[in-house]
């Protein structure tokens, strides 16, 4: 792959000359040059230029898109190659919904790591939709998310079992209640993760599944990570709804408290995310490794 590609997709994926600049370790002059060299070879604008930001034209997203690909090309040969070597290297970059991120797939990939060393691994995080849309756009090899819905463009596999329990601070108004009945979700305090989050969709599709109103819920407080909620609930009366697994060592030490809702259980599947049609050998790799591990 030419240099000026590379500077083109850093360009592209920082809509800055000078943050692509900055990561390739060259002058904005030169990031300049190379992207004018490429208009030049296309005869067309690949960027808009409004005020001090800047655009993919529809030209521009084209060749972004095929630049993509070819660099999944490139580490694809560069995997193959190192395979005929018995030393198998490349580049692998896994998007990863927050839960996931935080609680399951760091043990994975550090398992991962001593199997293939030579396997540079890169790490993303943020809620399932935006892992979803990373990889549509071919900025990861991988997605792993938590959520229920599906994209039209995307083939998942489920790979690990979760639980959403309700917990509350073991100084809480509700540490002794125990369990909790339906009723008392309209009006005791609920804090849960915010919109496009995996873990508020499962809860919003299981509440509709049982006839509970989300939106008539006491939920005026949507933090953006399980952490955040753990922290907020040691000063908060009320209770919140997050993944089992990420809540064992509060469990274990009694600093929060589980409470069972009375005859429904909020399970889900850990999925994985792939783009429909070609998938590289990295790719079969690590989802081999995650399927056969024991979680």
């Amino acid at each position: 792959m030419e240099y000026r590609d590379k500077v083109f997709i850093a360009v592209a994926e920082k809509l800055s000359f000078s943050k692509a600049a900055l990561e390739l370790n060259i002058s904005q002059p030169a990031v300049t040059n190379h992207i004018k060299e490429l208009e030049e070879r296309y005869k067309t604008n690949l960027f808009d230029r409004k005020g001090n930001r800047i655009y993919l034209t529809k030209h521009g997203e084209k060749v972004y898109n095929f630049f993509k690909k070819i660099e999944q090309e490139y580490r694809e040969l560069e995997f193959e190659i190192s395979q005929m070597h018995n030393s198998i290297s490349g580049e692998f970059k896994i998007g990863a919904s927050s839960t996931i991120s935080q609680y399951i797939i760091p043990k994975v990939i550090a398992s991962f790591h001593k199997r293939f060393p030579r396997i540079q691994i890169y790490l993303i995080n943020g809620n399932s939709f935006d892992m979803e849309k990373l990889l549509s756009e071919n900025k990861i090899d991988i997605a792993l998310v938590e959520n229920n819905s599906s994209k039209t463009d995307i083939r998942y596999s489920n790979f690990a079992d979760d639980e959403l329990v309700f917990v509350t601070a073991k100084n809480s108004l509700y540490a002794k209640k125990n369990s909790l009945k339906i009723e008392d979700l309209y009006t005791i305090p609920i804090v849960v993760r915010e919109e496009g989050s995996g873990t508020l969709e499962v809860i919003k599709d299981k509440f509709q599944t049982h006839g509970i109103k989300f939106d008539k819920l006491n939920t005026f407080i949507h933090l953006g990570s399980t952490e955040s909620i753990k922290n907020f609930l040691l000063d908060f009366d009320g209770i919140a709804i997050v993944s089992e697994k990420a809540i064992q060592n509060e469990l274990y030490i009694k600093s929060l408290v589980k409470l069972n809702l009375k005859d429904i259980s909020i399970t889900r599947k850990f999925r994985i995310a792939n783009r429909m049609g070609h998938k590289s050998r990295l790719v079969e790799l690590f989802e081999n490794f995650i399927d056969s591990y024991n979680f």
